[in-house]
């Protein structure tokens, strides 16, 4: 029988390849299920298996794929005739060392279960196959047969060659029945291809750009730190339009000429068109892609790809972190800042921490990148963990735009709209000297409340604590939070009058309408995850907005990551003011860094840009600091105020989120977790106290938040906690090591 460790979950020292286990010898394999750790298993004699190798393994009354993992068989726990036999080897390279210790380093780390990291590293489990070999078409030496005009243009197309019939048929210009035909009479029989690679290898030099001088020496930095083949971090920090972008894509350059592979996270890939036609105009062919919109056969290829070493760069979301790179040299987190790099369901962890610790563990180098970085990198770069760059002015000569704000206590917008007299004035003139303009309000949908105006009922989801959503284009209320969708309703479903329920606010849809009023002569177009759900339609909204065939850009936050849209020199941010409210620790930070990054979208060629921002509190130190354009001293008094609370990065949180479908059970696992909070130096525990979203996709919530020193290692102290609790079986408890959300 298999049997799981009893140190499960601890963290694992450093692994050392050994040689492969042999005949009757026990082998630990780590199964990609949420388990508490490796299980025993018995190597027959006619396998050869090591650590690392992909196996199959029999589990209760079925199959799991799995991997030999580093830890030594349990010999006391199991006889050795009850152990079950490894079933097979699949045939595919193994799983390196440092990804292994990466695993077992996140799953420490978070408290997750080390199976259900693992499974992230084998989310491609067709890739653990042979892939099949391709059978084409070679010409029989010597045969006769008919010969017609069509046979003897795909047979001259053919010539020497072993091709698919479809290539065949295309280069020939003829139908599949021709080649079949050819097939047929005898005169061409099939014959195995070797197995082309996937994916084209770029070329280092093949367009080499003209970097300005602060760009050449950043750029000769990360070079530097490719040919030292050891870890380090550098912190890439340069205004928006700055050409960061080039500066990376020539440490990548470097990694390209020594033959390894380079890593290249985005925080949203499938809206990357623009930087993967700048990454094939320098390289002369496209990186492999990693994200969640790949088909299933791509994502098997691209894995294998990756493993076999034969995609030398890959550029993908958060979870291309963990695919089995043989040879990693190079990491490049884009956008650092962005919190879209946390993962918030199942194995929660930050990309951008854990690039650090691949990167530690490959002995590769780490660029993080943005134009506003976090506190958190700002802090290790002035400590000296990390190396600091800096590229302090725009690319070509551009200048900076120029940030006004719009007082909407003195400039209110006309009654039942929401765009202040000065901004649509900024907007007539940008339009009339033919140049762009955008308009950003970080909201989807039509309006955020639908309110009955006769009662005062609010339209919420049953299954979250939430308002409804009302998306007038579809006809329709929805929860952005648990997917809920209802018709919006002919009458009030509380009082039952007609016609009452009205919107409240304004999302995108709303600013659209207003604005195809105003402007009615203006091209238009909606920049929203509703609006541009993947690749291709991301593609096409750059093209038309490249091609001025775009006057007005109407967007949520997409449009604040790495745009470049030249003829764009107006910049209207709607509601300034949202996201600066509730108790978010970094609500400030974030606002700050959003907003900068959409103010950057304008005036990037040599036309100036402008940018303003409709504000109930102009005076707040967050656009005071916008207005200066002074990133740097907004991050020294963010500093300041978190420092002597020990709030991050001075100090660690950890929360605990208490969660049931029963509201009673949920509450007594929040107070049973009171009562066993951990008391000691430099620890303090908040509350229990019911979630902001108190309810969420049915469940009931409830959260505690560990406060800790700086110097306090957080899992010892919540691994005791979790064990001292006694909950109720109906209660689930997800933790979450330095939350950047607090709902």
């Amino acid at each position: 029988m298999a049997t799981p460790s009893r140190k499960a979950g601890a963290q694992k020292s450093e692994a050392r390849e050994v040689a492969p286990e042999r005949a009757g010898r026990r082998l630990r394999v780590l199964l990609p299920l949420p388990l508490e750790g490796a299980y025993d298993y018995r190597l027959p004699p006619e396998l050869v298996a090591g650590p690392g190798s992909f196996v199959e393994v029999p589990l209760g009354g079925r199959t799991s794929l799995g991997v030999v993992w580093d830890d030594a068989p349990d010999q006391e726990h199991v006889a050795e005739g009850r152990l079950r036999a490894v079933i097979a080897i699949k045939p595919a390279p193994p799983m390196g060392a440092p990804l292994r210790r990466l695993v077992d380093w996140v799953a420490a780390y978070t408290l997750s279960p080390p199976g259900a990291v693992l499974r992230m590293a084998m989310s491609a489990p067709a890739a653990l196959e042979e892939p099949a070999a391709a059978t084409g078409w070679q010409r029989v030496a010597g045969a006769e047969g008919r010969i017609t005009p069509d046979r003897a243009r795909a047979l001259e197309a053919l010539g020497g060659l072993t091709l698919p019939g479809v290539e065949i048929a295309r280069l020939a210009g003829v139908s599949m029945g021709v080649v079949r035909g050819l097939a047929s009479a005898g005169l061409i029989a099939p014959r195995l291809m070797p197995r082309a690679a996937a994916f084209p290898r770029p070329l280092p030099d093949f367009a080499p750009p003209d970097l300005r001088p602060e760009q050449s020496s950043a750029a000769a930095a990360l070079r530097e730190a490719v040919e030292s083949r050891g870890f380090g971090v550098t912190l890439l920090e340069g205004v928006t339009g700055s050409g960061k972008t080039e500066v990376y894509l020539d440490a990548i350059a470097e990694t390209l000429r020594q033959g390894r592979q380079a890593l290249v996270l985005l925080p949203e890939i499938a809206l990357s068109t623009q930087w993967l036609a700048r990454f094939e105009r320098r390289f002369g062919a496209p990186p492999a892609l990693w994200h969640s919109e790949l088909s299933p056969r791509t994502r098997r290829v691209t894995w294998r790809a990756v493993a076999e070493g034969t995609a030398p760069v890959l550029v993908g979301a958060r979870s291309a972190l963990f695919l089995p790179f043989p040879d990693l040299s190079l990491i490049v987190v884009d956008e650092e800042h962005e919190t879209a790099f946390k993962q918030e369901e199942g194995v929660i962890y930050h990309a951008r921490d854990m690039a650090v610790v691949r990167a530690r563990l490959e002995g590769a180098t780490c660029v993080l990148v943005s134009a506003t970085p976090s506190l958190e990198s700002v802090t290790n770069a002035e400590a000296g963990r990390y190396r600091r760059l800096g590229l302090p002015v725009r690319h070509g000569g551009a200048a900076m735009p120029l940030i006004e704000a719009i007082d909407l206590r003195q400039h209110p917008p006309e009654r039942g709209r929401f765009l202040a007299p000065p901004l649509v004035t900024a907007m007539t003139e940008t339009l009339a000297r033919g140049e762009q303009a955008m308009l950003f309000l970080n909201r989807r949908g039509y309006a955020p409340l639908t309110l009955c105006r006769a009662c005062g009922h609010r339209m919420q989801c049953p299954n979250c604590t939430a308002w409804l959503v009302e998306h007038r284009a579809q006809r329709r209320l929805l929860c952005h939070h648990c997917g809920h969708t209802a018709p919006t309703p002919p009458a009030c479903p509380e009082c039952g009058v007609e016609h009452s329920l009205v919107p409240i606010g304004p999302g995108v849809e709303r600013i659209q309408e207003e604005v195809a009023e105003l402007f009615p002569e203006a091209r238009r177009l909606v920049m929203a995850s509703d609006t541009i759900p993947g690749p291709a339609a991301a593609a096409e909204a750059a093209r038309q907005i490249e091609a001025r065939e775009v006057d007005l850009i109407i967007g949520t936050q997409i449009v604040a990551k790495g745009w470049h849209f030249p003829h764009l020199t107006l910049v209207g941010v709607v509601d300034a003011d949202l996201g600066l409210g509730g108790g978010d620790l970094r609500a400030g930070e974030r606002t700050m860094q959003l907003l900068h990054q959409v103010a950057g979208r304008a005036g990037r060629e040599d036309k100036p840009g402008r940018v303003l921002l409709q504000s109930f509190s102009p005076e707040h130190p967050v656009m005071q600091a916008l207005i200066r354009d002074d990133f740097p001293g907004f991050l020294k008094a963010e500093a300041a105020q978190r420092e002597p609370g020990h709030w991050p990065p001075y100090g660690r949180l950890a929360a605990l989120i208490i969660s049931s479908e029963d509201a009673r059970a949920a509450e007594r696992g929040a107070r049973e977790m009171g009562l066993a909070a951990p008391v000691g130096p430099g620890l303090q525990v908040l509350g229990p106290a019911p979630a902001p979203l108190a309810l969420l996709r049915g469940r009931y919530r409830h959260r505690l938040l560990l406060k800790a020193a700086r110097g306090v290692r957080v899992q010892a102290v919540l691994a005791d906690w979790l064990a001292r609790a006694t909950l109720p079986r109906e209660v689930r408890v997800q933790v979450d090591v330095d939350p950047v959300g607090f709902l």
